[in-house]
């Protein structure tokens, strides 16, 4: 018996020689170790032995099964190594062909215009910050002087999470963070963002739009300040020839408040509001209103963008149309 192993070990070593693919390994790994094979027919006459015989016959058909399977093994991964050295040879790069060019995107409209009026108010001394769109009601309402239960929040009725969450409905929970953070000392800042409130869409209104909020305090700050600001903004955005228009308004925050106009050659249009920080705001963002004063104002991106480049639809901003955000290709 032991002879015959060798031989059927002999005649898989010489065939293993001439095989070149792993059809023809498995094949012959089938014929050599299948239910058909000649190692299979040994086995069978493992019962006819005497009891004594069959330990020793069982060690030497087990241990000539695993170098079997141990040179099928080895040529199966020689099989291997040489079909990928082939695909690797007929794949072989040539870094001197140019690449394929692939068509580059752009930066939203929306994303441009924010990149622009950061760049004014760095270039003026301000810091950009951001802060949560999931908010508290204590930094979204009550610390800008708006009490739960004051009318004037129906005018920003939002998306609420529960009763002391939600979904900003302005950037100025991010001023009442700085303010607090800021420990009484001064600042000057912008915060960008989306906010939301519950509108419903139409041609000039969106559940989620984009506002630019800033905020000035300080000593000695005076309605002056925010009026030349005001008119640096409307200048540097809409042109150098235009002027501006001051009207009162009301917004809880912030007393006195304005409606800020821009003379578009023929008549005023309403562009933003602003006006000097409510002594409570001041006090509850930590500062002494008999020491500090200040002023705040509210930039809706979607508004000035649609008044500078004649867009009439606040919704092709967010419908994804390509073809209108290729009108507006800005840098990356």
């Amino acid at each position: 018996m032991k002879e015959k192993l060798e031989e059927i070990l002999i005649k898989v070593k010489e065939k293993l020689k001439s095989i070149n693919d792993e059809n023809a390994l498995n094949n012959l790994r089938s014929l050599t170790l299948g239910k058909k094979s000649e190692i299979s027919s040994l086995m069978a006459n493992f019962r006819d032995l005497p009891v004594e015989d069959r330990k020793e016959y069982g060690k030497l058909i087990n241990e000539q099964k695993q170098v079997l399977e141990e040179l099928f093994e080895v040529k199966r991964n020689q099989i291997l190594a040489e079909k990928l050295k082939e695909k690797l040879a007929k794949e072989e790069i040539d870094v001197t062909i140019p690449g394929a060019k692939l068509p580059l995107g752009s930066s939203h409209i929306l994303n441009q215009v924010i990149k622009d009026f950061e760049r004014l108010f760095i270039g003026m001394g301000y810091e950009i910050k951001d802060g949560p769109e999931v908010e508290k009601d204590l930094y979204n309402f009550e610390m800008l002087n708006l009490e739960k239960g004051h009318p004037a929040r129906a005018m920003q009725d939002s998306f609420y999470i529960d009763l002391e969450t939600l979904l900003r409905t302005h950037t100025s929970p991010v001023q009442a963070r700085t303010m607090l953070k800021s420990e009484g000392k001064p600042i000057q800042i912008i915060c960008p963002g989306k906010v939301y409130r519950r509108d419903d869409d139409d041609q000039y209104h969106s559940h989620q739009f984009m506002q630019i909020e800033g905020l000035v305090v300080g000593k000695n700050i005076t309605m002056s300040h925010l009026k030349a600001t005001l008119l640096e903004i409307t200048k540097f955005f809409f042109g150098e020839d235009k002027e501006i228009r001051l009207r009162p308004s009301y917004f809880p925050f912030t007393e006195p408040s304005v409606e800020v106009d821009v003379y578009d050659g023929t008549s005023y249009i309403e562009i933003l509001g602003a006006g000097m920080v409510h002594p409570n705001v001041l006090k509850m963002g930590g500062y002494d209103p008999n020491e500090f004063t200040g002023f705040a104002f509210g930039i809706g991106v979607e508004r000035v963008a649609m008044l500078k480049y004649g867009i009439d639809d606040i919704r092709l901003f967010y419908t994804n149309d390509v073809r209108f955000l290729k009108q507006y290709k800005g840098g990356l």
